[in-house]
């Protein structure tokens, strides 16, 4: 069986398939892609398509064009080759870093406060936040495909809420990046936001708003969330833990660029998480690649507007809000 089959199931269908019922939709959503060059193969191990039939609930017509959407947007957008001093001055506040150290799951950690947007541009701050999965995916162990994100509510005030920016956030994590949050943490956020999170809520599916925790500093129960989750030595002081790393935009500029150099070589067809057994993946000019769209309305109606994508949304972020996303390690 192929890698992440049976990790982090996001609904129940998943629990209904067996292994080999999931690999006959892996390999059926395969053939529907078709032949692809390696510059797209290499974003569609199993793992990955697995991702995306888990946001369409196993159906594999649908999956096959949010995936088909996917590459061609990689093709489009390039996220795998921004660099470093491309989006430097979106990160110097510290509005998303990914953290130093990691969850007692091994998952990379984004850290991520509203309160200190610094831009008014949105291309600007989704290029930044498509920056940091990428990077955040890349620092994933092998076995891992999901990240936890850190959303620090500390000086956030309704400036911050940006419905634009919502949406282009939503589009970006549950589009591009579906299945790859594993929780989110809502950490202080304060009252003002609740009705907010209340009229968001309706619009998620259960597997989303149920990766959003509310953590309280003053609140005993949900600390426990915080200590069930990290190692308390470890994590930073402004979550309740007894780390003092904190951020350092120098510091992070140059594990930044340190990791920018590992870019080109984690997606090439040589690399061990994406070493799954490739069916028809033959190298083909990508003017001739079949991917249109091959929906119906419904999947149209479903792709556009359903929060169940395999994202979770929450509020505007891509440096200053709110997305959650359902996600899990072969990037698209």
């Amino acid at each position: 069986m192929s890698v992440g089959l049976k990790k982090s199931p996001s609904n129940g269908l998943d629990k209904l398939l067996t292994s080999d019922e999931q690999q006959a939709k892996i390999n059926e959503l395969r053939r529907l892609i078709g032949p692809l060059p390696d510059k797209l193969s290499i974003y569609c191990s199993d793992a990955s398509i697995s991702r995306y039939l888990r946001a369409r609930n196993w159906n594999v017509k649908k999956a096959s064009k949010m995936l088909k959407d996917s590459l061609k947007w990689r093709l489009e957008y390039k996220p795998e080759e921004i660099r470093w001093e491309e989006i430097a001055h979106e990160a110097e506040t510290g509005k998303i870093y990914r953290s130093t150290s990691i969850d007692k799951h091994g998952r990379s950690v984004l850290v991520m406060r509203p309160s200190r947007q610094n831009s008014k541009s949105t291309k600007g701050q989704i290029k930044y936040l498509v920056y940091c999965m990428e990077n955040a995916i890349v620092n994933l162990p092998p076995d891992q495909e999901q990240m936890v994100w850190l959303i620090d509510f500390e000086g956030f005030n309704l400036s911050n809420i940006s419905v634009k920016l919502t949406r282009e956030t939503a589009h970006i994590l549950q589009d591009r990046y579906p299945e790859r949050l594993g929780l989110a943490i809502l950490y202080n956020p304060p009252k003002f936001f609740e009705p907010f999170w209340m009229v968001v809520k309706p619009f998620l599916e259960p597997k989303t708003y149920n990766k959003v925790k509310f953590v309280y500093s003053d609140d005993v129960n949900t600390k426990k969330i915080m200590e069930d989750l990290f190692d308390m030595d470890q994590l930073e002081s402004a979550f309740g833990g007894n780390g003092d790393m904190g951020f350092d935009i120098n510091k992070y500029a140059e594990r930044m660029r340190e990791d920018d150099k590992k870019m080109s070589s984690f997606w090439t067809r040589g690399n061990p998480p994406l070493a799954s057994p490739q069916t028809a993946l033959t190298s083909a000019p990508i003017d001739s690649i079949n991917l249109g769209s091959d929906s119906d309305a419904s999947d149209v109606e479903k792709t556009d507007c359903s929060p169940s994508q395999g994202v979770e949304l929450e509020v505007t972020f891509p440096g200053q809000h709110m997305p959650d996303t359902d996600v899990g390690k072969s990037a698209v």
